[in-house]
């Protein structure tokens, strides 16, 4: 009986593999690709001095919200505006919203490097090196 089941269940994983084989190699490659580009992204920065700026930019940019477009209705006239709101703000042009959020971005950065300092220092290496 245990034999038996095993067998069902070798055939379905294998009619499911061929059903979805596709879609299984399509992501595998994706992944793949992702991280071949990863791996080519670590070697530049190993060469890159700029490469920690640019890292941390990056995470700093994670931890902002986006800039999301709205449709409201115009008081005085009832036609459709288009609004851009960053933390809760409205904005008339998405420019002026992603200028806002980019302060935001650099300010967080910034921060981070303020602190840098500090923390290094905690763990007891006398180097910020």
């Amino acid at each position: 009986m245990l034999g038996l089941i095993e067998m069902s269940l070798a055939i379905l994983a294998g009619i499911l593999i061929q059903r979805y084989h596709r879609e299984i190699l399509a992501a595998l490659k994706r992944f793949d690709d992702r991280n071949r580009a990863r791996i080519e992204g670590e070697a530049r920065d190993k060469a890159d001095s700029l490469a920690h700026y640019r890292h941390t930019l990056t995470l700093a940019e994670e931890q902002v919200e986006e800039v999301s477009e709205v449709t409201l209705s115009d008081p005085r006239t009832a036609t459709p505006l288009t609004r851009y709101v960053f933390e809760g703000e409205h904005f008339t042009t998405r420019r002026e919203a992603e200028r806002v959020r980019e302060e935001k971005v650099r300010a967080k950065a910034r921060a981070f490097y303020m602190e840098l300092p500090l923390a290094l220092s905690a763990r007891g290496d006398d180097r910020l090196h």
